[in-house]
C-alpha cells in the first residue's frame, strides 16, 4: 500500500516536471512511476537508494566545499609575498579495501589543490599522500578520514 502512495506522489511530480497537467500525462506519470518503484523495490528498497542519493548529493557540496577553500588556500599563499608552504609525505591507515574504493579516494584527493596521492602499500592498508600545507600529520590523516574516505564508503557501502 506504501508503494501507491510513492507511485502517486512520484506521478503528481512528473505533471510538475513536464508541465503538463492532463489526465493521460498523469496515467504516463503512474505508469513510468510504477515501473521505477517495482524495480528499485526487486532490487533494494527505494529508502535506501534515496539515502544514497542524499549522500551524494551531501557529498558532491562537500567537495565542491574542499576544491574552493584549497584554491583559496593556495591562491592566497601565491599572491602574499611570504610563502606558508611547509610540504611533507603522510601515510594514511585505509578502511577502505577494494580497488575501487581506494582508486575514487586517491583520484579526489588528487583532485584537490594541495594534495596528491602517491602510492599504496604493498598490503592496501596505507595511502601516501602528500601535503603542500603539513602542520600536523595526525590532522592531515583525520581530515582525510573524516572527511573524504567516510562519505565515500558511506556511498558506495
Amino acid at each position: 500500500m506504501k508503494q501507491l502512495g510513492v507511485v502517486f506522489v512520484m506521478a503528481a511530480g512528473w505533471l510538475l516536471f513536464t508541465g503538463v497537467y492532463s489526465m493521460p500525462n498523469f496515467i504516463e506519470g503512474a505508469i513510468v512511476s510504477g515501473v521505477i518503484v517495482f524495480i528499485t523495490r526487486v532490487v533494494k528498497p527505494f529508502r535506501l537508494i534515496i539515502i544514497r542519493i542524499l549522500r551524494l548529493i551531501g557529498f558532491f557540496f562537500f567537495f565542491l566545499y574542499e576544491l574552493v577553500l584549497a584554491n583559496l588556500k593556495i591562491a592566497w599563499d601565491i599572491i602574499t609575498p611570504r610563502h606558508r608552504m611547509t610540504p611533507g609525505i603522510v601515510a594514511v591507515p585505509l578502511d577502505a579495501n577494494t580497488d575501487f574504493e581506494i582508486t575514487l579516494l586517491s583520484i579526489l584527493i588528487t583532485l584537490t589543490p594541495g594534495t596528491l596521492s602517491l602510492d599504496i602499500s604493498d598490503d592496501r592498508k596505507l595511502l601516501f599522500v602528500h601535503v603542500m600545507y603539513l602542520d600536523s600529520p595526525e590532522s592531515v590523516i583525520k581530515e582525510i578520514k573524516t572527511g573524504f574516505e567516510r562519505r565515500i564508503l558511506e556511498i558506495l557501502r
